[in-house]
């Protein structure tokens, strides 16, 4: 300290007034006087002569009484509040209620004037301090400084910090120094510095609102939808471009209009100012233009909100989004209406998938290979509430373990040699919205059965390598071929999996259980390969009838297939079929064979056999095995007279005979009749399917 520095000596209540009254009065006079200072909250100074002396307030007069001689000037602070938190309380809207706290009632109310009389009158002040027989609370609470006495219940605080000596005083210290004509100048230069930081401050958050501001108003105007928002008493705040357009009306116009005002359709503004706050949707025809609006409220501030969703736009967008997904092959190629057949079993097939498809949970499809499995999941997803998201289709044996896991889930960046940059989303992601059929569910590992059950009980996965849990929307549809009952039971595949998988069922038909929808399939690949009229000879179908197809529909195709790259014109006949459905006449002629040479060997004298007689014998029990019908020689006399030969009972017996001494079948007596044996269906399969 400098020799001939004068002194000012601070007195205060508590350590943080005293701690910030020195700091403001170090930053003004310090370079030009020597500041001290005390708290009767710390340790008050022992009798004070012939020294300045400031008093943060007249409210510590009587505590600091023992401490002046009546030779020390004593100056009594003005304060003021600290202009550097005043951005705080600007930010906050108009009309907010906040209370104000401090020590003292009157500190309280000379806090709220000031803070009025600077023009932040748009808050609404609630005083409180200690003592206060009754408050009015608020969420808010504002205190200069006394963050120890605001209620606890005060949800947010703003601390503005110790009130600050304003300068009517700093101007009285310095005439009593006799020092104010020489330093009023820098007196005065440093508060009008930190009135322009302050001032720059607001500026740049003022900045700041107005860049938020046109950046929310692009966001507005950059939706397709229609947006509008009004307060409780009716008032626009906000009218996008795209309302603009529906209503024909410029924003300008209506914004700060009453919406009584603007819009004209009684039913539609009873709809938007009803006062019930539940959400609601109703459509309206607004100028020929046909629109969903969407209506629900902010309770923080009392404000409605309503979307106007423009159908025609929407459906477009539908459209385009539908055009995206099946260029990305991730769409559902099939209807119910491409699943071709009129049979009983496959109309009520059909009608049973129709209904299932109204639900979004999991089915399992049961069918033999080829019969369509996909095409049903298909047409389900088309029928179904997802029809306008993703169909992705799997096939779930035709992938490594590892390669199916990744694919399936997706990984993140370094999981693995190899992994993509940035990850990859697996396919229940790109399904989101939409549905997943994994097809060949029953051939999956039990690591990845693991992992897909955790999916369909908690909707969300995790990608290979990576840590963060995702949230899906995907239906999945599994298919089968497999007994999968069975396969619990040999512990190949999860019981809770399976349940959860089989939510609902769907059993499709064999080709073979539906042979009277044959011609109709014919026809109709026939006009999907063939630009030609083709004509099929009635035996040619009967060959296809009485064939078992264990390759169901899509043996069939390919049988087409063959016939029609093979035969001349527009005629198909016997000759054009294929050598495996040709196969049942090298059966007869074998079974006719072996019969001849039984009969020579034995004997008993047997009556003449024709040539076919047998085979056909045998296709007879054959389809009576794989229908689940019994095969006795009433029922065998009628079929094979339906197939043109006519046998007696007693015939038929013989020829029972001989193929049972071959081990072909097993007589039995009553309901049961006569059954294959396992090498009179080795032999069946291996010579007539």
């Amino acid at each position: 300290m400098m020799e001939n520095q004068k002194q000012i000596v601070l007195l205060a209540g508590t350590k943080e007034t005293r701690i910030a009254l020195s700091h403001q009065l170090q930053s003004i006079l310090g370079d030009f006087f020597h500041i001290r200072s005390y708290s009767s909250e710390e340790m008050l100074p022992s009798l004070l002569e012939n020294e300045i002396v400031i008093l943060s307030s007249y409210l510590i007069k009587r505590e600091v009484a023992h401490c002046l001689s009546d030779s020390c000037k004593v100056i009594t602070a003005r304060r003021t509040v600290n202009y550097e938190y005043m951005d705080q309380l600007l930010q906050l809207p108009e009309g907010t209620d906040v209370m104000y706290v401090n020590d003292f009632p009157q500190t309280v109310e000379q806090s709220v004037q000031t803070l009025i009389h600077l023009g932040i009158d748009h808050l609404n002040y609630l005083p409180y301090y200690p003592g206060i027989p009754q408050y009015q609370y608020a969420d808010i609470a504002v205190t200069p400084g006394e963050m120890h006495l605001v209620p606890k219940e005060v949800k947010k605080i703003i601390n503005i910090g110790v009130r600050l000596i304003d300068i009517t005083t700093i101007t009285e210290i310095l005439s009593e120094l006799d020092v104010l004509d020489d330093r009023a100048t820098g007196i005065s230069e440093r508060f009008t510095e930190k009135i322009i930081q302050l001032s720059k401050k607001l500026a740049l958050a003022n900045q700041k609102a107005l860049q938020l501001n046109e950046h929310l108003d692009k966001v507005l105007n950059g939706v397709n939808d229609g947006i509008l928002s009004f307060d409780h008493t009716g008032k626009i705040t906000v009218f996008n471009e795209e309302l603009e357009n529906i209503f024909s009306t410029a924003s300008k116009q209506a914004v700060g209009k009453n919406i009584r005002q603007i819009i004209r359709d009684k039913e539609l503004l009873h709809f938007l100012i009803a006062t019930e706050n539940e959400e609601s949707d109703q459509f309206f025809t607004i100028h020929d233009t046909n629109v969903m609006v969407h209506r629900f409220t902010l309770p923080a501030d009392n404000t409605m909100i309503a979307t106007f969703k423009n159908t025609s736009t929407t459906i477009s967008m539908e459209k385009a989004a539908r055009h995206e997904l099946k260029r990305k092959g991730y769409i559902g190629k099939y209807f119910f209406s491409d699943i071709i057949g009129n049979s009983e079993e496959i109309v009520r097939t059909k009608n049973i998938a129709k209904k299932l498809a109204a639900t979004d949970l999991s089915l399992l499809i049961q069918g033999e290979s080829g019969t369509g499995k996909e095409l049903f999941a298909s047409s389900i997803h088309n029928e179904s509430g997802r029809r306008n998201g993703p169909f992705l289709a799997v096939n779930c044996s035709a992938l490594s373990e590892d390669l199916l896991e990744s694919e399936l889930f997706g990984y993140e960046e370094g999981a693995f040699t190899g992994a993509k940059k940035g990850g990859k989303q697996g396919l229940f992601e790109q399904a989101e919205g939409g549905t997943i059929f994994l097809d060949e569910i029953g051939d999956i590992s039990v690591k990845l059965q693991t992992r897909l059950l955790r999916v369909l009980q908690e909707k969300e996965l995790r990608r290979v390598g990576g840590t963060r849990v995702l949230p899906i929307d995907v239906r999945v549809i599994s298919a089968t071929n497999k007994d999968l009952a069975s396969d619990i039971k040999q512990g190949l595949f999860r019981e809770d999996l399976y349940h959860r998988l089989n939510v609902l069922y769907l059993k499709i038909p064999a080709l073979r259980e539906r042979k009277g929808d044959i011609p109709l399939l014919l026809n109709h690949f026939f006009s999907m390969r063939s630009t030609k009229k083709m004509k099929v000879d009635n035996e040619v179908i009967g060959h296809l009838i009485n064939r078992s197809w264990s390759g169901n529909v899509r043996e069939l195709k390919n049988a087409i297939e063959y016939m029609l790259a093979v035969c001349d014109g527009e005629r198909i006949t016997v000759s054009d079929l294929p050598q495996e459905v040709m196969r049942i006449r090298s059966f007869k002629e074998s079974l006719e064979r072996e019969a001849m040479q039984e009969i020579a060997a034995t004997t008993e004298e047997l009556p003449l056999i024709a040539p076919n007689e047998e085979a056909t014998l045998m296709e007879c029990i054959y389809h009576n095995h794989i229908t689940g019908k019994a095969s006795s020689r009433k029922s065998l006399l009628k079929e094979l007279e339906s197939k043109g030969v006519t046998l007696s009972e007693a015939q038929i017996r013989l020829r029972l005979d001989l193929l049972e001494r071959k081990g072909y079948i097993v007589k039995a007596k009553g309901r049961k009749g006569t059954r294959l044996t396992e090498s009179g269906l080795v032999f069946v399969k291996s010579e007539l399917v």
